[in-house]
């Protein structure tokens, strides 16, 4: 571990004490603590949490998220039955609003902590936004509505209708090219208050559950307390970070999230370090990081990983050439990208016809013929996971960012 090397720094006009920590110290960190230098036998549940939450707003693609963290061998399979057999793991909406997969044991401290996040600007028309007491009802029809079976939205919002008046049920949401029910705007919201999340799907619909029925006796976890424990998870899985850095990865403002980093630092939860020359923050007692060469090897990540949505700060980790290439108007995760030595060096495309897994992988600086060797080790474990015979492209990758 590094040695630590105190500084006087200025911060909030007072001068403090603070570890230094380079940028590829943390980031070797960072992909250790995340399974992408050596894979975790914890099962999905745990990689998931140490992923601070997998986005699955495209499934497959949280599948391999975190089946290619853990041991080899295990498929997407791991990560289905974790989801819907054994229950250790559910969907639902996390950070941003956006649907992911948590550790179900977690349920409460997510739900607490999204629960007391500041309400944000309702881009909705006047006509069609809920009030709060509109939001009240709606949010405790939808708990009542799923406390003994799965429902599909049209099923749900018959429920909701039957229990607060056809006003929930008017189509007034544009959506695709249609109109969605009213109290569809809340679906996050009761998410977050622990009233809803996704069942398994029933054929190609969607279903919704109530997720006391995954935790009998789920309760979240007081506001003050479950935000405490998502910033040291936060911190933990992506310091050293700013208070920036981490209303930009929940959407909330940044002068909420620097009153947060400042109480919990009161509190002794939290401490200061120097990172890239500026203040950030690490959990107490967590300031050491490898003072060896930065992480070797390649990586293929999918769509929306963690791991390249939450670390900062982004153009380090997009350096060069993968700013412009894979970003999307300065946006993580709409682009699969190719990992080497730590850093984005290549976008990536995967398409499945029949048994083939067609890969093609647009490098963004020449490999070595040891790279080379690692990156078709790297597709045929996508290939195992996604279960599919990989064959692999090196060329232009000529798919657009996911929307």
């Amino acid at each position: 571990m590094t040695t630590k090397k105190t500084e006087l720094i200025s911060v909030s006009g007072s001068m403090t004490p603070s570890v230094s920590v380079s940028w590829a110290a943390a980031n070797a960190r960072r992909l250790a603590r995340q399974g992408l230098v050596a894979p975790s036998g914890g099962g999905p549940a745990a990689v998931t949490r140490a992923m601070v939450g997998a986005h699955a707003q495209v499934l497959s693609a949280a599948e391999l998220s975190v089946a290619l963290r853990l041991d080899g061998g295990e498929t997407r399979e791991s990560v289905r039955h974790a989801l819907w057999t054994d229950g250790s793991l559910v969907k639902t909406f996390g950070p941003r609003g956006t649907v992911h997969l948590l550790p179900s044991a977690d349920l409460p401290l997510w739900t607490g902590a999204l629960g007391a996040l500041p309400a944000g600007r309702n881009p909705l028309p006047g006509s069609v936004r809920m009030n709060e007491e509109e939001t009240d009802r709606v949010v405790a029809a939808i708990a009542d509505a799923l406390a003994e079976d799965d429902l599909t939205v049209d099923e749900l919002t018959d429920a909701i209708v039957a229990r607060t008046g056809p006003w929930a049920g008017d189509l007034v949401m544009d959506a695709f090219q249609t109109k969605w029910p009213r109290w569809r705007q809340m679906t996050h919201t009761a998410a977050h208050r622990g009233a809803l999340c996704f069942g398994p799907n029933r054929g190609r619909k969607v279903t919704y559950t109530n997720p006391h029925r995954l935790l009998p006796g789920f309760t979240p976890l007081g506001g003050p307390e479950a935000l405490a424990g998502l910033v040291e998870r936060y911190l933990y899985a992506y310091g050293p970070a700013t208070p920036g850095h981490f209303a930009k990865w929940l959407t909330v403002p940044v002068t909420w999230a620097r009153e947060l980093f400042e109480t919990l630092g009161a509190e002794g939860r939290t401490e200061r370090v120097v990172h890239e020359g500026a203040a950030a923050w690490v959990v107490a007692g967590d300031a050491g990081f490898p003072a060896g060469p930065a992480a070797r090897g390649v990586r293929l990540l999918p769509y929306f990983d963690a791991f390249t949505i939450a670390s900062q700060p982004r153009e380090r980790l997009f350096a060069g050439a993968a700013y412009e290439r894979a970003l999307a108007g300065g946006q993580a995760g709409n682009f699969p990208v190719v990992l080497v030595d730590g850093i984005v060096a290549g976008v990536w495309h995967q398409r499945r016809s029949g048994k083939w897994l067609d890969v093609t992988v647009e490098p963004l600086r020449p490999l070595t013929a040891g790279q080379r060797a690692e990156l078709e080790e790297q597709v045929e474990r996508t290939g195992e996971i996604l279960q599919g015979t990989p064959r692999l492209t090196v060329g232009t990758v000529a798919v657009g960012p996911h929307a």
